[in-house]
């Protein structure tokens, strides 16, 4: 298995996070992805991170569809491709309603058909050739305008793709048309919730398991005994019960919707119910102990090497570690130590 991890530009020091992703790459790290949700945008940090790194693969985790054309996104993930001596991985999201909507005005509807097309126009711009399309959502150039085909003055480049997705249909999508799939709220045990959609994408293109890289995310936290485990987890009920009840709207909730596929449906909708009536510490109350464990990294080190073999076992490519802490030490103590499980099981 191969190690990732996650940052974003906001919400804190950015010399602080550099500094992290610096020492990362000295700890062996393989690839850093950088997120876009509501606060930083990702290139503009990858473009940094791309002149102060050599050999860390880095990976736009993700770039939200609908805030930039497609051509745009090319554009960039070429840009940063050339700029990063080809280290650089496109990965692309739909969002949701909230953030697409809510903050950007822009419709959510057809995010499926959006995605689709975004990636052909991509991949047809990263060839170098004029670039013609049309398709449901976009078309290029406007019909009965003054413009014509165009093609990028840039060098052509391949660079490869993930999908952040969670749904069956994007998930199907994902496993036909994507290089990678960056997942999340994942369940080992419930993996079929996910791999039954990408297998079935993937028959679809005569593609298999082996053309996909699994990349799969969670918060890493190794605690010295079971003592402390009972705190750790209490702490993070909030956040769970956030992503279940407030990421999203009261009917679009990609991640609740994962959760409730994967053996939680009665809980997570009623985390959602009392989240949206604004009982947050009701809502943070229904999150169990198992739910936080089953998505996560946290444990003791006996725990953590168990869970990543149960990863491994499952058909996981790559580990996306969330270092927990509360300190650039801590952070990165606990992002040692994960390599080093994870290199344990996958000596190279």
């Amino acid at each position: 298995m191969r190690t990732a991890t996650t940052i974003e530009g906001s919400g804190g020091n950015w010399g602080e996070t550099a500094e992290f992703v610096l020492e990362a790459e000295k700890l062996g790290l393989d690839i850093c992805w950088v997120a876009e949700a509501w606060g930083s945008d990702a290139p503009s940090p990858l473009g940094y991170l791309a002149a102060r790194t050599e050999t860390l693969l880095l990976g736009s985790g993700v770039i939200q569809l609908g805030t930039r054309s497609p051509v745009t996104i090319a554009q960039t993930a070429m840009t940063l491709a050339h700029l990063s001596g080809g280290r650089f991985r496109l990965g692309l999201g739909a969002s949701g309603p909230q953030v697409i909507e809510g903050l950007h005005g822009i419709p959510f509807a057809r995010p499926l058909t959006r995605m689709r097309e975004t990636v052909e126009i991509i991949r047809a711009a990263f060839t170098g050739e004029k670039i013609t399309f049309q398709g449901r959502q976009h078309t290029i150039p406007l019909p009965d305008g003054e413009g014509r085909p165009m093609r990028l003055s840039l060098e052509p480049v391949q660079v490869p793709i993930y999908l952040a997705t969670l749904s069956p249909k994007m998930l199907e999508l994902t496993g036909e048309i994507a290089d990678g799939w960056l997942g999340t709220s994942f369940v080992p045990e419930g993996a079929d919730a996910y791999f039954t959609h990408l297998d079935t994408g993937l028959a679809r293109n005569g593609r298999t398991r082996t053309d996909l890289d699994i990349c799969q995310g969670a918060e890493i936290n190794i605690v010295p005994d079971e003592g402390r485990l009972t705190s750790v987890v209490g702490s993070r009920k909030r956040e769970l019960a956030f992503s279940l009840g407030g990421m999203g709207s009261g009917s679009t909730n990609f991640y609740n919707n994962a959760y409730s596929r994967q053996g939680w449906a009665d809980v997570a909708a009623q985390v959602r119910e009392r989240w949206q009536a604004g009982d947050r510490d009701g809502a943070t109350g229904l999150i169990t102990d198992e739910m936080v464990l089953a998505t996560t990294l946290i444990g003791t080190e006996e725990m953590v090497r168990a869970r990543l073999e149960d990863w491994r076992a499952a058909g996981v490519d790559t580990v996306r570690l969330y270092p927990a802490g509360d300190t650039l030490a801590a952070r990165l103590d606990n992002l040692g130590h994960g390599i080093g499980l994870i290199r344990a099981l996958d000596p190279r």
